[in-house]
């Protein structure tokens, strides 16, 4: 007996180490291309399906016999069929990135192509002023404005928020939480803190790698886990930013002891080893903001206004990206907060690049109304003062582009811009390092680009954005 878990797991290990999309692995199993999104969904396989997918399994293996002992053991194996709760391997901690195994991939983790990504398209400055036009939308109570950014990364988006912030309510306090596990990405966002601690003086930020399910809250849900809580607190004295980056820079010891992952044995993905929170203020002003300074197992959500950019990998169900992401941060709102979401769209260049390689390639399963939809269903009651604004596609879908100057691809296209441009395209499209061997080594990703790169006088992008907001009384 085996379940459908089972299965669908020992299916998603296949397809990522032979380099296959599920729904290559379906027509040449099966012959039928939605196979595997179908056994996902609840359907049912018969005995006579399952013994030709573990036959095409066993003639093309691309494990050895112990990786894939569920589908090619002997004997009359059924399979017994259940609604899944959650797909294959998905996380019940942290599902930010949770899925099947094929999906237990946190994309945006590699270092590498996120750097070069980072520091080759505009996305992030784009980000940051499309979040920007939602603080004329919100209304901050007393003490302060409250933010959260679900997903810190390099810090770039949250720095120029705050700057945003500080022109709009130069005089109020600002309560900002950011939930990041990378160290790296620690590292860099604490590197663009002291400036916003001399602009604006009047500001606790925390950070934390707590779970989409806590991080808002700063409670840790696991009673093992909690016993493991570190706290720790700075208050940073002096009057000016080189004062306040020393003393920041301080810090790098204890981030390298604490601020750690692992991979999670149940999804592939990185999980806290343990939970960490990290207050930081200006000491000159702690009697101001004594009433905003959160204290462990006191700490209130009730945000004015939610970041959530690229917050979950593309390919995740839509249920999943609900209740692991969406949802516990649409909890958090305050009276008259807003979250605003942000995701790949695709029908873009860049996947014009991805589609030369794989035909069959499409990551973007979900659009702004699907997951809205899935939202609502997760929140129940819960949602009856929200609203949720999936807008014009006018409104909500924006573009980015790659920085090339004219001249480089009006004529002959460098190598290094090349690079870049693919680095973006199978980046923004969250392709795995997997299916990238064969493609790479054939060089046919090169003359694909360059297409691409000539038909539309340069690289640009799609990013698609929706609203959810909750009612001010």
């Amino acid at each position: 007996m085996i379940t459908t878990e089972d299965f669908l797991s020992e299916v998603s290990d296949y397809c990522r180490q032979a380099g296959l999309a599920e729904s290559t692995f379906g027509r040449l199993a099966v012959n039928d291309g939605k196979f595997v999104s179908r056994i996902r969904d609840g359907g049912r396989i018969t005995e006579q399906t399952l013994h030709r997918v573990r036959s095409f399994i066993a003639d093309n293996p691309a494990l050895d016999a112990g990786q894939r002992n569920s589908v090619l053991r002997d004997g009359a194996a059924r399979l017994r069929s259940v609604a899944p709760a959650a797909p294959a391997g998905s996380s019940s901690k942290d599902g930010a990135a949770s899925g099947t195994k094929e999906q237990n991939f946190r994309f945006f983790d590699n270092r590498q192509k996120y750097l070069l990504f980072v520091n080759t398209c505009s996305e992030k400055w784009v980000v940051a002023n499309r979040v920007g036009l939602e603080l004329a939308n919100i209304h901050p109570r007393p003490p302060a404005v409250r933010l959260f950014d679900a997903g810190v990364g390099d810090g770039t988006v949250l720095a120029r928020v705050m700057r945003t912030m500080h022109a709009r309510f130069p005089t109020m306090p600002f309560y900002i939480a950011g939930k990041e596990i990378s160290l790296e990405d620690i590292r860099l966002t604490l590197e663009k803190l002291p400036d916003r601690f001399f602009e604006h003086p009047a500001s606790v930020v925390v950070l934390t790698n707590l779970f989409y399910t806590e991080a808002p809250w700063l409670r840790v849900k696991s009673p093992a886990a909690a016993n493991s809580l570190v706290w720790k607190e700075v208050a940073l004295t002096g009057n000016s930013g080189h004062e306040f980056e020393e003393q920041i820079t301080d810090l790098q010891p204890f981030l390298s002891e604490n601020w750690n992952a692992r991979v999670s044995e149940k999804t592939g993905n990185p999980v806290y080893e343990r939970p960490v929170v990290l207050v930081l203020y200006r000491e000159d002003h702690r009697f101001l903001l004594d009433p905003i300074i959160p204290r462990p197992g006191t700490a209130i959500a009730d945000y004015d206004l939610v970041i959530a950019s690229q917050p979950y990998r593309l390919r995740v169900p839509a249920e999943q990206k609900a209740k692991r992401v969406i949802a516990p941060l649409a909890r958090a709102l305050g009276p008259g907060g807003r979250m605003i979401a942000i995701h790949s769209h695709g029908n873009d260049p860049g996947q014009e690049i991805i589609q030369n390689i794989w035909p069959d390639d499409n990551p973007y399963l979900n659009d702004r109304h699907d997951i809205l939809k899935a939202v609502k269903d997760d929140l129940g009651n819960d949602k009856r003062d929200l609203n949720f604004n999936a807008y014009s596609d006018a409104r909500s879908i924006f573009r980015y582009d790659m920085h090339t100057l004219p001249s480089e691809v009006s004529g002959s296209i460098g190598t290094s811009t090349l690079l870049a441009a693919w680095n973006a395209a199978i980046y923004v499209a969250q392709i795995e390092d997997q299916r990238l061997d064969s493609v790479v080594k054939d060089g046919s990703y090169i003359e694909a680009t360059r297409d691409v790169l000539h038909r539309n006088n340069g690289l640009w992008f799609l990013d698609e954005s929706y609203v959810i907001s909750r009612r001010r009384g």
